[in-house]
């Protein structure tokens, strides 16, 4: 409330500001919580966006190259030059295997990125640390030392249809993304605690 003090001064009282930021406070401290989950699900969105970038790359890429190409995930820092396959990396890399084993042919770096590096409080739960697609953009079972690199595909024999998962999860965030890779090649984001049907195509 507006207040007129003798002299024709306006302003608040003590009362009035204190009442203020009291409310202020409160509607702070509300919304500090939801805040924090907005972030941590934004997070989580962004990872699962990254592996499902990452592994629709790597197929388009085999269709182009009419080639095997495998994604694979990695604690690596330059998965361009070397890396060691983890079902939980924290980067992603996508690679050409040589048709060739005598030493013509040797092993190409397409393109790499971050998975939950740039995001510490999110996971991921991989079923499968590399995937091999072929040339006609589905998966297939691959192990191979080439050129020095140890490549260990395998096709997923579960699931209906059966498929290879990576499930994101964030702390502090309230739900969960998972990426799948159908072996027919089909790449599907999901949310896992939803069951897919024709009325909720969001669901796993």
């Amino acid at each position: 409330m507006l207040t007129r003090r003798a002299g024709g001064t306006a302003g608040f009282t003590m009362v009035e500001m204190l009442t203020v930021m009291a409310i202020f406070a409160v509607l702070v401290a509300l919304g500090v919580p939801i805040m924090r989950t907005w972030i941590a699900n934004v997070q989580v969105r962004s990872v699962a966006d990254a592996i499902q970038n990452g592994v629709r790359m790597a197929q388009a890429e085999s269709l182009r190259r009419s080639r095997l190409v495998v994604f694979l995930l990695t604690n690596s820092t330059t998965p361009q030059t070397t890396f060691s396959p983890v079902s939980n990396g924290k980067y992603w890399a996508v690679y050409y295997i040589p048709a060739m084993t005598d030493g013509t042919d040797t092993n190409t770096f397409i393109q790499s990125g971050e998975t939950s590096n740039s995001s510490p409080s999110v996971s991921v739960t991989g079923s499968q640390s590399e995937i091999c697609f072929n040339s006609a953009g589905r998966l297939v079972g691959y192990t191979n030392t080439v050129n020095g690199i140890t490549y260990t595909c395998a096709v997923p024999t579960t699931g209906s249809p059966p498929m290879w998962t990576y499930l994101v999860q964030g702390t502090g965030s309230d739900r969960q993304l998972q990426v799948e890779v159908a072996l027919g090649g089909q790449v599907h984001m999901c949310d896992p605690s939803q069951t897919l049907s024709s009325s909720d195509p969001y669901g796993c």
